[in-house]
């Protein structure tokens, strides 16, 4: 079944705020091989100005992926989990994630578009702090395998 292109613009409400332990970042840098010891040593952190540890710069899609899946569960999209594989992600940011940051994100629908007869939904996450600093903005391509309408790709 293809996407409903009626997706297209929509975000939906921010998130529970997030709070950025230590240990979240320790673990998170732990789980993805990465020993910089900005973000595992808080002496280190701070010797290198930080107020904190520093998260990893993939740290984010601990909290974009679960307020994107307000939208990608919404049945109404007609998006099949089991026929998605992820096509792209990126991230630009306005300044790093730091432990103590209390962070919330609020997620939206860029588009919807068919290529090779997949349907290719891009997604925005904007994490701010609670107190509306941009910290980093997550784009991501999901693709939905085998589900375009014929005739109607571009």
């Amino acid at each position: 079944m293809p996407l409903n292109p009626a997706f297209i613009g929509r975000s939906y409400p921010p998130s529970r705020p997030y709070q950025v332990g230590r240990d979240k970042i320790r673990e998170f840098a732990s789980a993805v091989g990465d020993d910089n010891p900005a973000y595992h040593d808080v002496e280190v952190a701070w010797s290198l100005g930080h107020p904190d540890l520093i998260a990893p710069p993939t740290f984010p899609v601990i909290m974009t992926m679960k307020a994107m899946a307000v939208a990608m569960f919404d049945p109404d999209l007609g998006l099949d989990y089991s026929r998605v594989v992820h096509g792209e992600q990126k991230f630009v940011y306005s300044r790093p994630v730091y432990a103590g940051d209390s962070l919330v994100v609020t997620a939206s629908i860029d588009n919807i578009r068919s290529v090779a007869g997949n349907d290719l939904i891009t997604t925005r996450a904007d994490v701010l702090t609670e107190g509306g600093e941009h910290v980093v903005t997550s784009y991501s391509v999901i693709v939905s395998r085998d589900t375009a309408t014929p005739g109607q790709e571009g």
